[in-house]
C-alpha cells in the first residue's frame, strides 16, 4: 500500500448560528455558566477542536449509510466487513467510511484492507479578521445564551441555565489533510464533501436541535468550492 498524495483542503467555517461546543470543565464557578465553551488555554479564544468537526462528519455518513441498525448506534468499527448482511453498496460505503475516519487498533485482521487512516482534521482557530473585527469594535469572543424549561400545567419558566456560545458571524479557519493510497479510489474526496455538506444541512457542536451550530463552509481552492456545490449528499 503506497502512499501517492496528500491534499490540504483549506477553508473557512462561517457561524450562521451560536456555536456551542464544550470544554468539559465539571467544575461550577460563582456567576459562571454552566457550560463553557472550548477555548485555547493561552489566548483563551474559542475554536473549534479538529474532533468535534471529525466525529460530526462521521456520525453524519454513518446515518446516511444506514449502517446504525447493524452496529445498535455504536460507532462503526471494521467487525462490519464481516458480518453477511453489509454486501454490495453497504460494504463499499462502510469502507469508506474505515478509511477516511481510521478503525481501531484492535481491528487487527482488516487493518490491511483498509489502511491507515487517510483523513487529518486539524483544530480550527478563529480567521485573523474575526480576531481583528472582535478588537477593533470591542466585541467580545462569546456570548451567554439563557435558558430554561416550562411548567406545562403552571406556564412559567423553571430550572434556569446559562450556555456560553460562539456568537454568529465569527469564523474560523480549518484544514484537513486526505492521503491517497495508490490504491485507492477517486472519489474518496467527494464522499468527505458530502460529510460535510451533510453538517451544513444539520448542525456542528450541541444543541443543534434548538437552533445552535448552523455552519458554512468556504474553500479556499475555487476548484473544491465549485466541486462542493455541485455535490447533493441526499439524493
Amino acid at each position: 500500500m503506497k502512499l501517492v498524495q496528500i491534499a490540504n483542503i483549506k477553508g473557512r467555517v462561517i457561524l450562521q448560528s451560536g456555536l456551542h461546543i464544550g470544554a468539559g470543565d465539571t467544575e461550577m464557578h460563582i456567576g459562571g455558566t454552566d457550560n463553557p465553551v472550548a477555548t485555547h488555554p493561552h489566548t483563551r479564544e474559542p475554536y473549534i477542536p479538529g474532533s468535534s468537526l471529525k466525529g460530526k462528519i462521521r456520525s453524519l455518513l454513518e446515518m446516511r449509510s444506514g449502517l446504525m441498525t447493524v452496529t445498535g448506534g455504536k460507532p462503526l468499527g471494521a467487525d462490519i466487513l464481516r458480518k453477511k448482511s453489509v454486501e454490495g453498496a453497504s460494504r463499499d460505503e462502510a469502507m469508506k467510511i474505515l478509511r477516511i475516519f481510521g478503525v481501531s487498533g484492535a481491528d487487527s485482521d482488516e487493518t490491511s484492507e483498509i489502511g491507515p487512516t487517510r483523513a487529518s482534521f486539524a483544530d480550527c482557530p478563529l480567521t485573523a479578521n474575526s480576531r481583528d473585527l472582535a478588537r477593533a469594535n470591542n466585541w467580545p469572543l462569546t456570548e451567554i445564551k439563557s435558558e430554561n424549561s416550562i411548567d406545562r400545567i403552571k406556564g412559567v419558566a423553571r430550572d434556569p441555565r446559562f450556555i456560553e456560545r460562539v456568537p454568529a458571524g465569527m469564523e474560523f479557519d480549518f484544514m484537513v489533510a486526505l492521503k491517497k493510497m495508490a490504491t485507492d479510489s477517486d472519489d474518496l474526496l467527494d464522499f468527505l464533501l458530502e460529510g460535510m455538506k451533510l453538517v451544513e444541512y444539520d448542525a456542528l457542536g450541541g444543541s443543534g436541535s434548538r437552533g445552535y451550530g448552523r455552519v458554512r463552509f468556504v474553500f479556499d481552492q475555487p476548484e473544491i468550492q465549485q466541486r462542493y456545490e455541485s455535490l447533493n449528499p441526499l439524493p
